[in-house]
């Protein structure tokens, strides 16, 4: 049965060529990685799944374990994530963050606060089958304090949706002026309650009228005088998810890619892989527009080899070859 996306039929006997070409840069001495990258970034997610198959009904052996035994570092983990279905890489980029000392609360905070219930239910359960453990337990454990019930919420998957009911608006306003800038100290868990359960478009309304009741004042400029750290990370991402989603991943992007340590290459991967078959032309959109510099030519800067030529393609939509 041949696979239809868009214009382009993908039938089993390309599957099967593809699988071929994989097997072959794989086969002898050395790796050819310019093949390995050329064949995966030039078919989508659900070609590349049909690849997988016809590649292990072919030669009995998984591919990504052929890939795994033959890539490394940076590209090795780009190449995983492009095997991956999107929930899955989810999945995966939730336990990469989690695992190990410490905790990659940006990565929890950039995964959760992005997607749907539905997507989040989709993750919980390909978590569930890829390291058979809850997610939610497995966050609860490594995480702790307001940030853990953040955390909770958002892991519950049980946000609104729909349209914005203006009169309520006024009311959740309130709710966080009276949680926060009105009395000593911070109700942490009103604010979780509107911030995490309202519908995006619902906070849209409620974060105008926060405006307006405080006279100018933002909702983000209080939550930057009322709580800190993870839990003012976390709050402040929710918030701009619902006022721009693509302005939210072109600022990751960004962050990750000038940071004083380097590039955050994990995060860099994992939004780039993410996003490339959502909605990735928009965020470089805003990323030009409010950086002056193009997404292309800040990884092109940053990268380097396979890895580098490996996102480029994805940035562009096609195979970018060596210079």
């Amino acid at each position: 049965m041949a696979t239809v996306r868009g214009d382009f039929v993908f039938t089993e006997e390309e599957e099967k060529q593809a699988a071929e070409k994989l097997k072959d840069a794989m086969d002898g001495l050395g790796t050819n990685e310019e093949a390995i990258v050329e064949v995966l970034v030039n078919h989508n997610n659900e070609q590349r799944q049909k690849i997988k198959g016809a590649y292990a009904a072919a030669y009995g052996k998984p591919l990504v374990d052929d890939l795994i035994s033959e890539l490394t570092g940076d590209l090795e983990e780009t190449i995983v994530a492009l095997m991956m279905t999107p929930r899955e890489l989810d999945a995966k980029l939730l336990h990469d963050a989690i695992s190990g000392i410490g905790t990659e609360e940006t990565m929890l905070i950039g995964v959760l606060c992005t997607k749907t219930n539905d997507e989040i239910d989709a993750i919980k359960e390909a978590y569930k089958k890829l390291y058979d453990a809850d997610l939610n337990e497995e966050i609860q454990s490594d995480t702790s304090g307001y940030f853990r019930r953040l955390m909770f919420s958002l892991v519950s998957g049980k946000r609104q949706e729909g349209m914005a009911d203006y009169d309520r608006a006024h009311e959740e306003a309130q709710k966080l002026i009276d949680a926060g800038v009105n009395q000593l100290g911070t109700d942490e868990c009103d604010f979780n309650a509107v911030l995490c359960l309202s519908s995006h478009e619902q906070l849209q309304c409620v974060f105008q009228k926060y405006e307006e009741l405080r006279e100018g004042c933002t909702i983000e400029d209080d939550i930057k005088s009322e709580v800190g750290s993870d839990l003012q990370q976390g709050y402040l991402s929710i918030v701009k998810v619902a006022r721009n989603r693509h302005e939210f991943f072109a600022d990751w992007l960004y962050n990750a890619t000038t940071g004083v340590w380097g590039t955050e290459d994990s995060e860099l991967i994992g939004i780039v892989v993410s996003r490339s078959e959502v909605d990735l032309e928009y965020i470089k959109s805003v990323f030009e527009q409010k950086y002056e510099k193009t997404l292309y030519e800040t990884v092109d800067g940053e990268c380097s080899g396979y890895y580098k030529r490996c996102l480029l393609s994805l940035i562009v939509g096609k195979y970018v070859a060596p210079e």
